[in-house]
């Protein structure tokens, strides 16, 4: 049978040892608030009432309830305040030492059957329980911020802790409402193994002036239905706390060049740019721990005159292919009031494409998306082809045929050929080197990537891909009709997976080494990353989505461009790959999907 526990103690009372006050008080259970001075314990006083009231100025609790909360929480300066609690989870700043000290100290003070936690999300759980004559009482409780609203817990367990000590714990969670996911003592947990890589990935990518910090962020929020862009996040969390976090990943978990931090996150830290805490991080703030963004030097004006600056009149768009991807462009082209040329390979493929874009365009009327009007108007504006040499007079041509450099390259020499000079050639590609399909033609300075998402009637976001040939006046356009479409258009430079693909992926392949390494299951992984991170789907489940073939070939295309050995495919996914389970699209792949 479970322990009751009726009394816990806290230790720091910042914001995460504030929220887990909270939560503890919230579901019953007493808590002793400890602090290390009066001034501190305070602040810990001021942060448990702020959080509180706005709870019940939201609805979300009764003031009867918030004024009885308050009654179970006793605040004290000092760990002997502790002395008679079941149990104590520390909150303290992620320095191993301090956390020694308290726990040596909190092994004196406590009962000998008082559990000891750390929430700790980098540290060694291992190395804090030797302070103590108790390892086998000692266990992590990782709790996410805000801890009073994020459902997910890491459990870590260390080689000596007492099963019985989980399984309370585990049980303890249970009664807070918490989902828990119980795992061995290892750099990162999961979570932040996972999180942090990506998010150093991300600053990597804006130390080389790859994209700006608005287009990254920007591009995994739309790209990939993120709650935050990767460079928002940190200076959420804090770029002094990231980089503490990513050393010690790195020292602990096997020197992964993939947490070794970016030696912009240092020179920030020094500098004293920790994010909203400090007011001042990727981004400029209101003030100290405001959330709102206000303009600074770095800030280009996202201006619909700015982004048109030095682009080209665009009235009539080519579009080329007879897949999903081109038929949703046609689509949104039309919609957005182009005329379209649509060009595939023989009138019965053109025949398809306009039953398809008339399909669709249907669907939007009947869902009340779209006015008959409007639908009637967009198919009027498309006019079907089975050659190129209709592309004659048109401003704009956009690619979208099969992934094989061979069929670019040559379409493009055609395109090249026929197209009146100053027109804009876009290839959809997702993974080829646009330079290679410019290269193609005699105006590579015309050549740009427009990568869309799918499906593109739906998604808003574009990559606009510019090459080291790409003019200014290229890219400028591309920018431009991406605003006319409605579209977010990112802009970065030519290489293997743009910004979504190069960060997403590694992410992905960084999921399926862990499961590799039986470190925790698929479905703990995939709730780690939709609980903890507020992800909208977990790693595992998005590979199934995606194709673990697509996406080994992606992982591919990124190890071979960038000789990063952390990006090198997981050999579970090659086997996987190799035996046929391809995920949804084969019904199987991490999961059985043959009941669906």
């Amino acid at each position: 049978m479970a322990r009751d526990f009726s009394t816990v103690g806290v230790v720091g009372l910042g914001t995460m040892g504030a929220g887990i006050v909270e939560v503890f008080a919230r579901n019953g259970i007493d808590v002793v608030a400890v602090e290390i001075s009066e001034p501190a314990l305070e602040r810990g006083r001021a942060t448990l009432s702020g959080s509180t009231d706005r709870a019940v100025a939201k609805g979300k609790l009764a003031a009867a309830d918030r004024d009885a909360l308050h009654e179970r929480v006793h605040f004290a300066v000092g760990l002997d305040a502790l002395h008679s609690v079941d149990l104590v989870i520390e909150a303290v700043p992620e320095h191993l030492d301090l956390k020694q000290r308290i726990f040596a100290e909190l092994d004196r003070v406590c009962r000998p059957e008082t559990i000891l936690a750390t929430n700790t999300s980098s540290l060694s759980v291992t190395e804090i329980s030797v302070a103590t004559s108790r390892p086998n009482q000692v266990i992590g409780i990782h709790f996410f911020n805000p801890a009073p609203v994020m459902k997910l817990v890491e459990v870590v367990r260390t080689v000596v802790t007492s099963p019985e000590v989980v399984a309370d714990v585990e049980a303890l969670c249970a009664r807070l409402g918490k989902v828990d996911v119980t795992i061995n003592d290892r750099a990162g947990f999961i979570a932040n193994a996972l999180l942090f890589g990506y998010l150093n990935h991300a600053v990597g990518m804006f130390e080389a002036h790859y994209a700006t910090r608005e287009d990254i962020d920007a591009a995994m929020k739309l790209g990939c239905g993120l709650p935050m862009g990767p460079l928002a996040l940190m200076d959420l969390i804090g770029l002094d706390t990231a980089y503490e976090i990513l050393d010690t990943m790195y020292r602990r978990g096997g020197r992964d060049r993939r947490h070794a931090p970016v030696p912009l996150l240092k020179q920030m830290v020094t500098a004293g740019l920790l994010g909203r805490k400090s007011g001042r991080g990727f981004y400029t703030y209101e003030r100290p721990g405001s959330p709102v963004v206000v303009p600074d030097e770095a800030t280009p004006l996202a201006t619909e005159a700015a982004l048109a600056d030095g682009a080209r009149a665009i009235t009539k768009v080519g579009v080329v292919g007879s897949g999903t991807m081109a038929t949703g462009i046609i689509e949104v082209f039309a919609k957005a009031g182009y005329e379209v040329v649509s060009v595939t390979r023989g009138m019965e493929k053109s025949a398809k494409v306009c039953e398809a874009v008339k399909t669709s365009l249907n669907k939007g009327v009947v869902r009340g998306k779209l006015a008959e009007a409007d639908r009637d108007a967009a198919l009027g504006r498309i006019s079907w082809s089975a050659t190129l040499d209709h592309l004659a007079d048109v401003d704009l041509v956009v690619e979208a045929v099969v992934e094989e450099l061979s069929v670019k390259k040559a379409l493009f020499a055609s395109l090249d050929e026929i197209c009146k000079p100053g027109v804009v050639l876009a290839t959809t590609t997702s993974s080829l080197p646009v330079i290679d399909v410019a290269m193609a033609t005699h105006r590579p300075a015309d050549v740009v990537g427009l990568h869309f998402f799918n499906p593109a009637p739906v998604m808003p976001l574009v990559e606009v891909v510019r090459t080291i040939r790409t003019s200014p006046e290229a890219t400028a356009t591309a920018r431009a009709v991406c605003a006319a479409l409605g579209k977010t258009g990112v802009v970065c430079g030519d290489r293997s997976g743009f910004i979504v693909n190069a960060l997403l992926f590694p992410y992905l392949n960084d999921a399926v080494k862990m499961l590799e390494a039986s470190y925790s299951t698929a479905d703990d992984i995939d709730h780690a990353m939709k609980l903890g991170c507020g992800y909208p789907m977990g790693p595992f489940e998005l590979l199934d989505v995606v194709g673990l073939d697509v996406s080994l070939a992606i992982q591919r295309e990124l190890y071979l461009e960038l000789r990063e050995p952390g990006f090198a495919p997981a050999p579970l996914l090659e086997h996987l790959v190799t035996a046929g389970y391809l995920g949804r699209k084969t019904r199987r792949g991490f999961r059985d999907h043959s009941h669906r």
